[in-house]
């Protein structure tokens, strides 16, 4: 008999209720991985967040940067986000960080500084293991981020289409009904330009007569010998391979970042850009004091004072992401550097640049572990805040945990885990908390039990090494 046509003996059958039905939850909504802003999971890529824990590190940040003119050149270049306590990671610096950009790039700081700035904001995280040691290595991670954010589609398509509007006004008028993201994508596609019977080199042409683009060196994407590249459509694609391949000198690639590109941005109607850097003692951990000196001279160099346009028009904003010890790593090279002197990064430092990020409150992890619960209920569900948890058993949790957000969360994922492996529990109560955390079956090794106990960073004493 032939296998088409041929059944199993055993047919699946349906459960009758999922794991987490019996909790009003869709499916165990905590998270057991750090914040990765490029998943599909909701879970850990920053989209579930709960803005008001912190309100207050978000408000400086906005009226110290975000709404602050960018032609005043007096304003904030550089700041600092750091911890204010010492216990390791997993207290919320990623996702913060994640949906500040998210937050900036939703109208790119229109909405935010009331037309003043039209901003973009790329994160930045170096690679562990001390692969980022060098400020070259940064840059180059700088300009990945660039081209991850789509910013560069963007900006040609906003070129293009005031270019458009000139030269080809019945198809201009025709675009104002596509939604952004398609109109973005028709504006770099060479296929929809050839079925609109447009001539790229019209267009290319009124681009090219942009004040700003006048002094890009020939070699520039969008140029060669001063003639714009447009016959062969530019993509982000040209911008890579430029980056990557062309520019085989330190030099040349700084320029490029802190200079050509400025010029590039502000073409397309861009006045700034935030870059921030998460986990950025992975840069110091691993460099000599020379190489920190020397990262620090760099960097107010292409920031602050340094022979590039960004420096003369303070387009590039940075805000780097401290862990409690690394200040002390860094003093020393930021005192040799000039840095201390301008943007200081002393623990005692208190100044706008300088951002606190509090410990969480037991309010504060009440209102981290509902909002997870809340995006994961049953539809029509009549339970809120921390059911099925009671509150008594979150602050058992939190205590524990020391109040770290990520130690928390994944408490909650493997308690709520064991709990449904008991078809009679319906709450998860501070006894059961307990018991779980005392049971001796729990396998630390196989990662298992319900509190976090994986090795952390001591930063405190790491912070006195120096």
């Amino acid at each position: 008999m032939s296998r088409l046509s041929r059944k199993p003996k055993e047919v699946l059958q349906e459960l009758q209720e999922g794991r987490y039905d019996r909790f009003n939850l869709t499916e165990n909504p905590f998270p057991t991985v750090p914040v990765n802003k490029d998943s599909n999971d909701r879970r850990i890529n920053g989209d579930i967040y709960e803005r008001e824990i912190r309100d207050l590190e978000y408000t400086q940040i906005e009226d110290a940067f975000l709404k602050r003119p960018q032609s005043d050149l007096n304003r904030l270049r550089i700041g600092y986000i750091c911890d204010t306590s010492y216990i390791g990671r997993g207290n919320g610096k990623s996702a913060f960080l994640v949906n500040l950009m998210g937050t900036v790039n939703r109208q790119f700081c229109l909405d935010i500084s009331q037309d003043i700035n039209k901003c973009f904001a790329l994160y930045v995280s170096p690679e562990p293991g001390g692969r980022t040691k060098t400020f070259g290595l940064f840059v180059e991670q700088i300009f990945d981020s660039i081209v991850q954010s789509n910013i560069l589609e963007i900006c040609l398509a906003s070129m293009r289409l005031d270019a458009l509007a000139v030269v080809y006004p019945d198809i201009e008028k025709e675009t104002r009904s596509m939604d952004e993201d398609t109109l973005i994508a028709e504006l770099n596609s060479d296929r929809w330009f050839a079925r609109k019977m447009i001539d790229p080199l019209k267009v290319s042409r009124k681009i090219g007569e942009n004040d700003f683009l006048q002094s890009l060196p020939p070699e520039f994407p969008l140029f060669r010998d001063r003639t714009p590249l447009f016959e062969h459509f530019v993509t982000k694609d040209a911008f890579v391979h430029y980056f990557k391949s062309d520019l085989k000198k330190p030099k040349e690639r700084l320029d490029f970042i802190f200079s050509h590109l400025v010029l590039f941005f502000m073409a397309a109607g861009f006045n700034g850009a935030y870059i921030l850097v998460d986990d950025f003692e992975r840069i110091p951990d691993f460099q000599s004091e020379r190489q920190k000196r020397d990262f620090a001279l760099e960097l107010r160099s292409c920031i602050l004072d340094g022979p590039y346009l960004n420096t003369r028009y303070g387009f590039y904003n940075i805000l780097l992401v401290l862990h409690a010890g690394v200040p002390r790593l860094i003093e020393k090279a930021w005192n040799e550097s000039g840095l201390e002197n301008r943007y200081p990064i002393s623990i005692k430092s208190s100044a706008d640049h300088w951002v606190a990020f509090e410990k969480l409150t037991p309010r504060h992890v009440l209102m981290l572990v509902g909002k997870y619960l809340s995006e994961y209920r049953l539809p029509h569900t009549q339970q809120n805040g921390v059911a099925p948890f009671t509150e008594e058993a979150i602050s058992v949790i939190a205590e524990t945990n020391e109040y770290n957000a990520a130690r928390v969360l994944r408490t909650c994922w493997d308690l709520l885990d064991q709990a449904a492996d008991d078809p009679e529990r319906k709450t998860i109560d501070a006894a059961f908390v307990r018991s779980k955390a005392e049971a001796p079956e729990f396998d630390e090794t196989e990662g298992s039990h319900p509190f976090d106990k994986s090795t952390t960073t001591d930063l405190r004493e790491k912070a006195t090494e120096t």
